[in-house]
């Protein structure tokens, strides 16, 4: 998609906050373990190489992605420490990862079997094994699956039994009964296990910030690297979190709208008084959501709310007094003391900030600053 370099609209993603929330959560970090430092979906749409090279800085040995693609995004771009796919990969592309030195995730033992006959040569591919413990997602699902993979594994050559991993669904919950549920699944799968392998991980964010107990040798870092709880509001994370993303555009139209008038598609909005409206250039095409229509920015650290629908390209506000074109709007971040957070607009759009943060898309420019 082309970048909208040609607008006043961008994405502000601050360096300093996201080494802030790696370092200071690497320093929490017993010694021997490691941090992999996940940067999938654009880095949670704050720009996957960028957040590398911080994260690289900061102290992450090792990288963790969703898709082959985004690997080999990190290994074009010159990283040479370790990098896991999490999600499942075809078993055709096994010699590429091999190639590549990425380690795939497996789920069943079909799955090893097939990819064993891609390798060629003396590749070898490093596996982590997932269990499913009570995600549902992906994963052995039975100790018994768990010894015949290990087996397998042990009699060949192709593979490098490199990790063994879960995922916990409510670490992030104050009521942790499902995740002792979970984390005694996860016992009787290691009490089969006859060796273990480099990298033992159950931790990602949530379960690093609140059950660091549990992290093994290695945690997935992810959403609490870019300055978010992975709780929402639901649990306090034990050091402040930076949020590193901030949004802002400028005011380029500006104008009175008579009593009576209406604005954007539907005429869902209709002025009850002469009242100052500015159009900003960005919409749902941007990823700023069709649903936020009623919510409010920022101008000079007044709250303005969003009237009418939100177009593709363009949206409009109501403004407490005339501005001239040109002024500057904050659309998340903070404004003279005023603040406008991704949980926030997450709470408006009935979502988690997870889902705000990735929806960003790719017209949007993305300037670094710190």
């Amino acid at each position: 998609m082309t970048i909208g370099i040609h607008r006043p609209t961008q994405l502000v993603i601050n360096r300093a906050a996201i080494y802030h929330n790696i370092a200071t959560e690497k320093s929490r970090l017993k010694p021997g373990v490691e941090l992999f430092q996940v940067v999938k979906a654009n880095g949670y749409g704050h720009g996957i190489v960028e957040v590398a090279t911080v994260a690289e800085r900061a102290g992450a040995t090792g990288f963790c992605v969703a898709i082959l693609d985004e690997a080999l995004t990190l290994r074009d771009a010159g990283f040479k420490q370790p990098i896991l796919v999490l999600g499942i990969t075809e078993p055709q592309y096994a010699d590429l990862m091999a190639t590549n030195r990425i380690s795939a995730t497996v789920g069943s033992i079909d799955w090893l079997k097939e990819a064993a006959n891609y390798l060629t040569g003396d590749n070898q591919l490093a596996v982590h094994i997932a269990l499913d413990t009570g995600m549902g997602r992906i994963g052995f699902q039975y100790p018994e699956e768990l010894r015949t993979a290990t087996e397998y594994l042990e009699s060949s050559s192709q593979f490098n039994f490199e990790g063994i991993f879960t995922h916990f669904s409510k670490a992030d919950a104050a009521d942790t009964a499902y995740f002792q549920h979970q984390l005694a699944r996860w016992q009787a799968f290691m009490a089969v296990l006859p060796v273990r392998p480099k990298y033992v991980h159950v931790s990602n964010s949530a379960t690093s910030l609140w059950h660091d107990a549990c992290n093994g040798n290695m945690i997935r870092y992810g959403v609490a690297a870019y300055g978010l709880n992975p709780s929402g509001v639901e649990l306090t994370p034990p050091f402040e979190l930076q949020p590193a993303m901030s949004l802002t555009t400028k005011m380029v139209f500006v104008k009175k709208l008579p009593k009576g008038y209406s604005v954007s598609y539907g005429a869902t909005y209709t002025a009850q008084q002469d009242e100052w409206v500015a159009t900003l250039p960005i919409g749902y095409a941007d990823g700023y959501e069709r649903r936020l229509q009623g919510f409010h920015v920022l101008v000079d650290a007044n709250y303005c709310d969003i009237i009418g629908r939100v177009c593709m390209d363009q949206l409009m506000i109501r403004l407490p007094h005339e501005y001239p074109v040109g002024t500057e709007v904050t659309m998340i971040g903070e404004d003279h003391g005023k603040t406008i957070s991704l949980q926030d607009v997450a709470d408006y759009c009935g979502t988690i900030h997870y889902e705000i943060a990735c929806g960003f898309t790719e017209r949007l420019n993305r300037t670094y600053i710190n």
